[in-house]
């Protein structure tokens, strides 16, 4: 798998800027093309990057079908292709990332740098992936849905433009919305999210303060963020490589911003296939919990272990309305995953139920637990605006008995007390 290349940079016209800059940042050789040879450079050159300089126009459809003819063959590993954007119309090379046709070289380096970690992480996904499966391991099947499927946003303002812009966004992934930058710096250090839309209704101080915090936190600083305001940014944007303003309408910016979402969503779900791989297949990429094989194992060595020792151990079951979907329940498992102590481990026993075993803990003990998972998943579904989540998730909760086995334990979660979170 190639992972080294070229930058391509496709123009018209010389860029001698973007070249200079391109070299001091990124490292790496540089190939220039016009629009009409572009196709055919991009594959004799294997690139490992395209940066189209000039935005992409209706006169150019013989052009940009050629691209992306080439283009192709060339998604293992991911490759990034960057193309400036006119306001008035969205990127016109299908599966590239947008920049406004205006931005400054280091712009584009910057985005295109943040673009590459995901080249590389894939890369690194493919090469561990070969180890184990050379070393008789089985590893995880890459996911092959859409990203966007599972991307969270968040939505914030205060303004009479805020019910458009979560609207807009509301129908193309899962929303947050939030009143306030508190709320949404709350969202951001207990979610796994993909993109950030920020209405009008705050002040400049409120919007400098949010975009500083959100540059000098590495988690944040890939972050897409949409600024749809009008309100001056004093603030140095440099660390945020993903940030635009925007004054269009809400489903323009949403059009707009959507392929770096995508991305972010992409990376997120690279980032938990290479946990999977790394725990030798033991977790659920799709969810970052055990496998339901993986459980099985482990709860077999752990009610084992707590017999022979005498110690307490509890299992408990989280369960969803019957009418959960898939996207919901496994944005629930993904929450979940972020809940359990270190020295717990669960899995999805289906798409309505979280299996949880809960290792030297006792029935009272399991008790506050699983009220505390249930009040956060409930908060977390609600905040993203499902439907089922007015209805509490239900917890069974069972002990450890010294005539148990796995089995009459798995058994019984269904047969003792149900705790309703608070």
């Amino acid at each position: 798998m190639l992972l080294q290349g070229p930058i391509v940079i496709v123009a018209d016209r010389p860029a001698p800027e973007l070249a200079a800059v391109l070299r001091a940042r990124c490292g790496m050789p540089l190939v220039e093309t016009d629009w009409a040879k572009a196709g055919e450079t991009l594959v004799t050159s294997a690139p490992a990057a395209v940066v189209i300089n000039e935005p992409a126009t209706a006169a150019r459809r013989g052009e940009i079908a050629a691209i992306e003819l080439a283009l192709v063959t060339m998604r293992e590993p991911y490759l990034p292709v960057l193309t400036r954007v006119a306001a008035e119309a969205g990127p016109g090379i299908a599966g590239a990332l947008p920049i406004a046709a205006n931005s400054s070289p280091e712009r584009v380096a910057a985005r295109l740098s943040s673009a590459r970690r995901v080249r590389t992480l894939h890369a690194t996904i493919a090469r561990r992936s070969a180890t184990l499966d050379a070393e008789g391991g089985d590893p995880p099947e890459m996911s092959t849905g859409d990203p966007l499927e599972d991307a969270v946003a968040i939505v914030t303002g205060r303004g009479r433009g805020y019910p458009d812009l979560a609207t807009a966004v509301g129908e193309r992934m899962r929303l947050i919305g939030a009143l306030s930058v508190e709320t949404a710096a709350r969202h951001l250090n207990s979610r796994g999210l993909d993109g950030i839309f920020i209405g009008d209704g705050f002040g400049p101080p409120t919007i400098d303060a949010f975009l500083t915090a959100l540059g000098e936190d590495a988690r944040f600083r890939d972050l897409p963020v949409a600024l749809v305001s009008a309100v001056p940014v004093s603030v140095d944007c440099d660390a945020l490589p993903n940030f635009e303003r925007f004054d269009d309408t809400p489903a323009e910016v949403v059009q707009w911003m959507l392929p770096l979402v995508r991305l972010h969503a992409y990376e997120a779900q690279l980032q938990r296939q290479l946990a999977a791989i790394e725990a030798r297949g033991m977790l659920d990429p799709q969810t970052g919990l055990f496998t339901m094989g993986a459980f099985q194992r482990d709860l077999g060595l752990a009610v084992a272990d707590s017999l022979k020792s005498k110690l307490a151990m509890s299992l408990a079951s989280f369960s969803f309305s019957e009418t959960i979907d898939g996207r919901t329940a496994r944005d629930a498992a993904r929450q979940f995953a972020r809940l359990v102590r270190s020295v717990d481990f669960a899995c999805q026993a289906s798409t309505d139920s979280i299996l949880l075993a809960l290792p030297n803990t006792t029935l009272r003990g399991a008790h506050a637990i699983a009220r505390r998972i249930a009040c956060d998943l409930k908060r977390a579904m609600l905040a993203t605006n499902v439907a089922d989540a007015q209805s509490d998730p239900g917890v069974t909760l069972a002990a450890l008995k010294p005539t148990d086995t796995v089995a009459s334990l798995l058994a019984r979660v269904s047969e003792s007390s149900r705790v309703a979170a608070e």
